[in-house]
């Protein structure tokens, strides 16, 4: 497969992953959802190590948004365990790879166990350049922006920016993490065709990748495919092609 990756002429920089349908997966098998979430756990295993082969340095994938706080206590317990259990597990591929983990949503949110753990690797991995995974967890992108615009406010208020100054730019250096680029690929598994308040202002001019695949059956063959696909994109930004 390594050698189909080399075969792409453009390989996006930074790729977004809308990871869904570990419910349905496990529904189907006659399973707890809970087990789908942690099949789902193998497949960003997958996804790093393809991506890593790739060439792409940014992976962020949804993994827990500000509306799922309102599943079962049941369910949301067994997502917060499944995280501190994945990152035991699989740390020191991080290492091994040069990945760096990062986070991004309502950080303070999230109970106090789960916030030490992800600190202690998100510590452990600050010094990587090569690949940066992130985490998008207790996260909504309206909530992203309104937290921006607050802070920009607060700075106006203070009298340490001028309101005629604000553009696009000074909104994107006030969202959670403005030193990464916007996502150029955005995959969304189990045939979804929404965005559910996920960087609805970093996607705006990236390529959507629509599989019917559901996110526990994804794996580096879905990976290569959705690569391919944008490959085969022309990208003009709103211009004409020449």
């Amino acid at each position: 497969m390594t050698e189909s990756f080399q075969s792409l002429e453009k390989i996006p920089r930074h790729v977004a992953l809308i990871m869904d349908g570990n419910g349905r997966w496990a529904q189907e098998r006659g399973l707890p959802r809970i087990e789908g979430h942690k099949e789902g756990a193998q497949s960003v295993r997958a996804v790093l190590r393809a991506a890593a082969k790739a060439g792409v340095e940014f992976i962020t994938v949804y993994a827990f948004s500000t509306e799922n706080w309102k599943r079962p206590p049941q369910e949301v317990d067994g997502l917060m365990k499944l995280l501190v259990s994945s990152l035991n597990a699989y740390e020191q591929e991080l290492h091994d790879n040069k990945i760096r983990l990062r986070i991004m949503g309502q950080f303070e949110r999230l109970p106090l166990p789960v916030r030490l753990r992800l600190q202690k690797t998100l510590d452990a991995t600050r010094h990587y350049t090569d690949h940066t995974f992130i985490i998008a967890l207790s996260y909504g992108s309206r909530t992203e922006i309104a937290e921006a615009t607050k802070r920009i406010a607060e700075k106006v208020k203070a009298g340490e920016l001028d309101p005629k100054k604000i553009d696009e730019q000074t909104v994107a250096d006030h969202l959670y993490l403005p030193d990464v680029p916007d996502p150029e690929l955005m995959i969304r598994t189990s045939g979804e065709l929404r965005l559910s308040n996920f960087m609805l202002w970093q996607l705006s001019y990236s390529e959507f990748h629509i599989t019917d695949t559901y996110w526990p059956d994804f794996r580096e063959e879905q990976f290569f495919q959705a690569l391919e696909a944008f490959n085969g994109r022309d990208r003009r930004y709103g211009g004409v092609k020449k």
